[in-house]
Order: structure tokens, then sequence, then C-alpha cells
């Protein structure tokens, strides 16, 4: 092996492994100061007939005011061979108002946002008198926010046999400008557990490239001393 090619493997080797990590650090990595939606991780449990909060916020704090927010049930399709047929909002904030247009009949006068701290980022939804019938995952989203994440998901269980002792609102969580803990926590861990895999795999990588590169040097001395020779004239 000539010493040129050897500079030119060592290089586009390390040179792929380094694209690689780096490309995982932008993906997987939050920008500093990006606005984020954030929901919650437990699901909001009630009994029947409860008012509930499905907590929603914007961190850091971010006026919404004149965003358009929408509140919808992901698992709810549109009929496949009712081409008119569209999938309705469990509640829609558009325009500074709600819209209750495209509003799905059941949540008629039952839903509703905290107008006054959407300027801070908080843009839970209020369901009043839940059923059995509103079970199920509720999604936020802010389809013009300029962000990676934009929406966030809340499961919704509403069980007969829930038992509540004072209230089963969940207390809103507008979040605090001076508070640096972090909210999403799982997913703060998964991104710092990808990047330990990465890098194992990455020195896992160059160990067993060096080890069989000093393998092959080992077995075939005499490629050096041919490369060595003279050629004849």
């Amino acid at each position: 092996m000539s010493l040129n090619n050897f500079y030119f493997k060592d290089s586009s080797f390390f040179s792929l492994w380094t694209f690689l990590l780096c490309s995982a650090l932008s993906v997987w990595t939050p920008v500093q100061g990006e606005v984020l939606v954030i929901g919650s991780n437990l699901p909001i449990i009630a009994a029947p007939g409860d008012d509930v909060i499905l907590p929603c916020h914007l961190e850091p704090m971010f006026d919404v005011q004149g965003l358009t927010v929408e509140w919808s049930k992901p698992d709810l399709k549109p009929d496949p061979s009712d081409r008119l047929s569209r999938v309705e909002y469990v509640h829609l904030y558009r325009d500074r108002k709600e819209v209750p247009d495209m509003k799905m009949a059941s949540y008629f006068r039952r839903t509703e946002l905290f107008m006054d701290d959407m300027k801070h980022g908080n843009i839970s939804l209020k369901i009043l008198n839940v059923s059995e019938e509103d079970n199920g995952r509720y999604r936020c989203f802010i389809p013009k926010l300029r962000s990676r994440v934009k929406a966030a998901v809340v499961e919704l269980v509403v069980d007969s046999n829930f038992a509540t002792t004072s209230t089963t609102e969940t207390p809103l969580q507008t979040p605090d400008p001076q508070d640096t803990t972090p909210t999403n926590g799982r997913s703060r861990v998964a991104v710092v557990l990808l990047i330990t895999f990465i890098s194992a795999v990455a020195v896992g990588g160059l160990t067993l490239y060096f080890c069989c590169h000093h393998q092959n040097r080992t077995k075939h001395p005499e490629d050096d001393e041919t490369e060595k020779q003279p050629l004849p004239v």
C-alpha cells in the first residue's frame, strides 16, 4: 500500500465519520432559543361530567395571539369515499378568535382557550362536561410557528371508575421565564442516548479500522519492501 493511498483512505474515513456525527447533532440537538410546543407526557384522567384542561404551552414563552392554533384528534381520519369530507377540529383559533364553523358538533360550546394567557404561550384547551366518547389523543398544532416542533399530543382518559377528590382540572402550566428546568425531559434523554450510541459506534468503527489496518501491515511487510525497490531501467 502506497503512502498516498494510506493518507487518502484515512482522510476519507475520518471525513465520513465527521459528517455522520455532525449530521446527527444538527438534526437531534435543539437550536438555542428555538420555540417548542410542549404538551404532557402523562395522560389526563377524569371522570364523566368533569371539566378538564389539556396542557400545552410554548417554551420559551412566546405570544401566539396572532397565530392560528389548532386542536384536533389525530386518530380521526376523513372518509376516503367522500371527497368533500374533512377532518373537523375540536377547537380552532384563527384571526384572534374561535372559528366554530369548522368544529366537531360534539364539542360545540364545550371547549375554550385561555385567551389572556396566550400572550405568555399558553395554548391549553379546556373541555367541559367530558364523557367516555371524548377518550383519545388530542393534538395541539401551530402551523405557522417557525420551529421544528410545532405540535404536541396529549391523551385524555375518561374513566367512570375514576374518583375525584377535589377538582379534575389540571392546573395551568404557564412557564416561568426564570425557570430553566427542562420540561420535556424524556425527549432530551432520548437525544442524549442517541448521541451516545452514535459516538460509541464511531469509536468502535475507528478501533476496528485501525486494528484491521495494523494486521494488514503486519501480515504483508514485503509489500513495503517491494514499493521501496527502484523500478528497472
